[in-house]
């Protein structure tokens, strides 16, 4: 019984100061800022570009860009691969798609650079969009492109919240402006929260102004709704995830992980890497849980490594993948995956340790 409530302590506490320090000034805002990229930025037009004809210098970058758009895990990205592959992104693009999807998106980045440091999380942007380049650009040179069959027309500008003839004009980019000072305001621990809050008093009665400048009601409500998708699906399992990380906490002993994983050797890299490959968390739950194994004395190369790892593949999206590239590919895909992030992992140790 005593075990239950000290499980339940760590579990709670974990909570109460991923609450009090994250939610209203971090993710909140992170979630407009993803619903609005979601619903208002034309992504119809970013499709077009992925095709295997396209210049490597578009597609690779529009593949990158729409990736960085989305907030999902390894399993949820699966449709969206193979829709884009249905509608005739070619395999290189497609793939690079996949990786950065998961593993680059704008949530992950922001909740990543709250809960462990700025250092991560600009390492593990500029690590997953160079990872995601070399795997889609390698399987494009190593395997043969077969385009899917019944390939469907672009989808409609509707179902992206946004008309065809509507375009990303000046003062829609001071909205996305706004909104992004609005969460590096909010974010600030360099100022009081008197400032912070008057200043963001002043900040959001200008994108009010903004809003009703630029966007038509129709515009706003789509934001709206797709920010509420992301809200309703991802906040449950953020908070079951932080409380589990604070639950293991309690239950892994302190001297465990620095023990085995506290510096950055090839063995507890590779192990680091290995279990982030297998394990499957719902997007942004890998961070919590790195933040605990950095609390519990992980060293910083063997954190990164699994921190690249996690959060784009795992055992379910593995079987599914199969079904969609082919065994050998797949054996490529997981194995390049492993030697980048253990490579990423090892070399990062050894600067920090510098």
């Amino acid at each position: 019984m005593d075990l239950v409530i000290e499980l339940l302590k760590g579990g709670v506490a974990a909570l109460q100061d991923y609450i009090l320090a994250h939610t209203l000034t971090c993710l909140v805002p992170a979630f407009f800022i993803a619903g609005a990229i979601y619903a208002l930025f034309p992504k119809q037009k970013i499709l077009r570009y992925l095709g295997p004809d396209s210049p490597k210098y578009i597609s690779y970058p529009m593949a990158v860009v729409a990736g960085l758009c989305l907030a999902v895990c390894s399993c949820t990205v699966l449709p969206l691969f193979a829709g884009i592959r249905k509608s005739g992104a070619g395999i290189g693009p497609a793939i690079a798609f996949l990786y950065t999807a998961p593993a680059t998106n704008m949530l992950a980045i922001i909740y990543t650079a709250s809960l462990i440091g700025l250092d991560f999380a600009l390492a593990r942007i500029i690590l997953s969009i160079g990872f995601a380049l070399i795997i889609g650009m390698s399987m494009a040179a190593l395997f043969s492109d077969k385009k899917a069959e019944d390939s469907a027309d672009d989808p409609p500008a509707q179902a992206f919240g946004i008309s065809e003839e509507t375009k990303v004009s000046n003062w829609l980019w001071v909205f996305f402006g706004l909104l992004i000072v609005i969460l590096l305001w909010g974010a600030s621990s360099l100022i009081t929260w008197t400032v912070k809050l008057s200043g963001l008093a002043v900040l959001l009665a200008g994108l009010v102004l903004v809003v009703r400048h630029t966007l038509t009601r129709d515009e706003v409500m789509s934001w709206m709704r797709e920010t509420w998708f992301f809200v309703r699906t991802i906040v449950p399992l953020l908070l079951v995830g932080v409380f589990v990380a604070g639950v293991l906490r309690a239950v892994i002993p302190s001297d465990f992980v620095a023990k085995y994983f506290g510096s950055s050797t090839v063995l507890a890299t590779l192990a680091a890497v290995l279990f982030g490959v297998v394990m499957y968390f719902p997007t942004l739950v890998e961070v919590p849980m790195a933040r605990m194994f950095l609390d519990l004395g992980m060293g910083k190369g063997v954190l990164l490594a699994y921190l690249l790892a996690d959060p784009v593949i795992s055992l379910p999206s593995i079987l599914v993948i199969r079904r969609f590239i082919g065994t050998k590919r797949l054996f490529w895909y997981v194995g390049i995956i492993i030697v980048c992030c253990t490579a990423a992992g090892l070399l990062y140790g050894f600067v920090t340790n510098l």
